[in-house]
């Protein structure tokens, strides 16, 4: 008997220690990391700032546009930072200034003069200046390491209706329980017996706070203890207001996609699009009532069970005396009053999402964790308005009932920066980001591959090389048999290599393909940088397999950079709060493919531009102005691409259905038109042309490929690796005059 009580009595003791241990623990958990929960900034994303010299080229429009996204406020003389005073093409701005990594711009008064969509003069104090930066736009706030957001809202800042309402609801003895309530648990007991119905929960405020912040939402005994010890000496540490403010901002009010909707502040703009203090008495007892459970009253999925808890936190409400009973029976008679879409929006969503994740995959995670961490991109407002611009406008005339979708992926190919991103028609949508998931077949986008692995073999092939363009069919497993057909549905015999390019042509294509050997195309689509399973079949040469718009981006990247392959980039630099840069993974840039090769290629995807499925884009580009690209086509007009290159941008754009229905365009009739009218807006440089060493150029038949002379029939200049010219001649001589065309200026013929 004795044994057994000491037993028991070390036991106790041991239990004793060990609840002591546990309480000190929590106790320093919650006071070393409770501040910085409740006010936990999201890391600020900046744009390019906007670089102004003399000969810049800026409209007066683009310049009005991109101090309106910085929020500088008009007025008709400034006075201090944040202020323009424009007068026509005159702009009198005083800069905010800002601090650049390893660089301050101070805030000044400037004087922008435009004229010729270009910048005429520059000064400040009367004095020339050579160069400035304006602040970057900040085009959003993110927290790397993980998909929620978050608007912070002060409590003082919060409706008194919704901050009592909430408490009336939720926690009615908030302001005198020490952290639990045994008397709100009866009552709250009690009520929903009474009511046949959930109106309140038994937990505290607090608890439910301690519960979203340090524990797993899991039923247990030792979780609610934990929690109950835990809001015990929260509510003992800080106060009252400090909590409910906390809490305000972190309950959990939904989902859409990957991302969290935490605090009523972003549920505000999720369900209403409008801020928090905007929201009517109807409104916000939605989003209390939304507390129990944000699936089961989500009022965009289950509208009358949303509707009907509404009503129960109305009436619970006025009983509380926060509202009275007639704004009650008026607010219940109230519609949901949802935004149409219901949808978070924010200024680049698209954009957004690709930094979330490239920040992962190019960063530490111990590293994001950093407080107050800036992140600077290569984003372009003005590109991003104007990729916008022609996505709106093309869909538009396209006149589809609004069944169609679209995305677009914008670089400066020179530096693999990603400027600007559409990941859908909805441009504002922060959902389904179709630049970057949307996987699908990429039809002929795929052939410049085929033809590049060809022209990387100079003994072997040529862009006068002759292929054979007639009926194919191959055997494939099954019994099944594989055999394409051109667009047109015609056989074109024999066509120079570059001609079956610049044309399109299946049969010619797959024909080359299977020649090669179908492991070359594949090497070389990875060489070209795209990832993932790329089909080892046939059919890969008219473009099998499922691709996203970001990968034809890098595809036709390391095209137009000459066969260097360098990783698509969102991500200039990121550095804290102190100014100094965060360690990132090394990027790998690399020459991937043959710079000879690449130049014969880019000369044939210029010929689709001139002569072929591209010309259209002619009707939007002046005529003088060259570039280089490639349509896509799916079977039966499932997907419309276009992806193509001037002397500065590289745009890659997709049309399609979500649902993977028909839409009856071709890559010349949809993407084409999008691409075409952004180029004709936004690039600056036409496409030049150097031919690099270990190349010259020679006269052609276009007919069949042999040398001719300058001058004779059907003549044409066109670049050779050396060695690789044709050996046969048509014996032709010089002769003076002949057709003068764009493919003769560019070797200055």
């Amino acid at each position: 008997m004795i044994r057994t009580r000491h037993f028991f009595l070390k036991l106790f003791l041991a239990a004793l220690v060990a609840g002591g241990l546990l309480l000190i623990y929590l106790d320093a958990k919650i006071t070393s990391t409770f501040v910085d929960k409740m006010w936990e900034l999201p890391a600020k994303v900046y744009a390019r700032p906007l670089e102004l010299f003399v000969g810049a080229r800026l409209a007066a429009d683009d310049l009005a546009y991109e101090l309106e996204v910085l929020g500088y406020r008009k007025v008709t003389r400034t006075a201090g930072p944040g202020q323009v005073a424009r007068n026509r093409d005159r702009f009198e701005v005083y800069t905010r200034g800002f601090d650049f990594p390893g660089d301050k711009e101070p805030a000044r008064r400037l004087l922008v003069e435009l004229g010729g969509q270009r910048v005429k003069g520059l000064s400040t104090d009367g004095k020339g200046i050579d160069l400035t930066r304006l602040d970057p736009v900040q085009i959003g706030g993110i927290y790397p390491l993980h998909g929620e957001d978050r608007v912070l809202v002060r409590l003082g800042d919060v409706p008194p209706t919704l901050r009592d309402g909430l408490l009336a609801v939720e926690d009615h003895r908030f302001y005198e329980h020490w952290g639990i309530s045994f008397v709100g648990i009866a009552r709250a007991a009690w009520r929903n017996m009474r009511s046949g119905q959930v109106v309140a929960g038994g937990s505290t405020i607090t608890q439910q706070l301690v519960k979203n912040y340090y524990l797993t939402p899991e039923r247990t005994i030792v979780r609610k203890l934990t929690e109950v010890m835990m809001a015990v000496l929260l509510d003992l540490h800080y106060d009252k207001d400090q909590i409910l403010e906390s809490y305000i901002n972190e309950v959990y009010l939904g989902q859409e996609g990957p991302r969290s909707i935490h605090g009523f502040a972003l549920a505000s703009r999720h369900y209403f699009d409008a801020p928090l203090n905007q929201l009517g008495v109807h409104q916000q007892a939605l989003l209390i009532g939304m507390i129990k459970g944000p699936s089961l009253y989500n009022p965009s999925r289950n509208p009358k069970r949303a509707l009907e808890r509404r009503n129960v936190v109305l009436a619970e409400m006025a009983q509380q005396g926060v509202i009275s009973a007639e704004q009650a029976q008026a607010a219940q008679a109230r519609p949901l009053d949802l935004n149409s879409k219901a949808r978070i929006r924010n200024s680049f969503p698209a954009y957004l999402d690709l930094v979330r994740r490239q920040l992962r995959q190019e960063y530490r995670d111990e590293d994001l964790t950093t407080l107050g961490l800036s992140i600077f991109t290569p984003f372009d407002p003005l590109l991003q308005r104007q990729i916008e611009r022609s996505t709106t406008t093309v869909l538009g005339q396209l006149n589809k009932g609004g069944e169609l979708e679209s995305a677009s992926v914008i670089t400066r190919f020179d530096s693999g920066e990603v400027a600007a991103l559409v990941g859908g028609r909805d441009v504002r949508y922060a959902g389904f980001n179709r630049a970057l998931d949307a996987r699908r077949p990429a039809g002929s986008l795929l052939k410049p591959a085929v033809y590049l692995a060809a022209l990387e073999q100079p003994r072997r092939y040529s862009l006068a090389t002759v292929l054979s363009d007639t009926t194919l069919k191959v055997a494939g497993p099954g019994g099944k048999v594989w055999e394409p057909r051109n667009f047109d549905r015609k056989a074109h015999g024999n066509v120079l290599l570059y001609q079956a390019l610049a044309n399109s042509y299946n049969l010619a294509t797959a024909r080359l393909g299977m020649d090669m050997g179908l492991g070359l195309v594949v090497d070389m689509l990875e060489r070209l940088g795209v990832e993932g399973d790329i089909p080892d079949v046939p059919a890969l040469t008219l473009g099998a397999g499922e691709y996203s718009p970001m990968d034809m981006a890098a595809m036709y990247q390391t095209i137009a950079a000459g066969g260097f392959r360098m990783p698509l980039r969102s991500i200039r630099e990121v550095v804290d709060a102190h100014g100094s840069p965060l360690k990132r993974y090394p990027l790998e840039y690399e020459r991937t493919v043959s710079l000879q090769a690449t130049n014969l290629l880019t000369y044939a995807l210029r010929a689709v531009m001139r002569e072929g499925t591209g010309r259209g884009a002619y009707s939007y580009l002046p005529a003088n102005f060259d570039v280089a690209g490639k349509t896509g086509t799916t079977n039966d007009g499932r997907d419309s691409w276009f992806a193509g290159f001037s002397g500065d941008l590289l745009a890659v754009t997709w049309i399609g259905r979500d649902d993977n229905g028909i839409t009856g365009l071709t890559g010349g009739s949809g993407a084409l038109r999008v691409w075409a009218h952004f180029m004709a807006a936004a690039s600056e440089r036409p496409l030049g042309y150097r031919m690099p060493d270990g190349m010259q150029t020679f006269w052609i038949d276009e007919r069949n490929g042999y040398l001719t002379g300058k001058g004779c029939e059907r003549a044409r200049l066109v670049p050779f690796i050396d060695g690789s010219q044709p050996g046969q001649n048509t014996n032709c001589a010089p002769r003076e005059g002949g057709v003068k065309d764009w493919f003769q200026s560019l070797f200055g013929g």
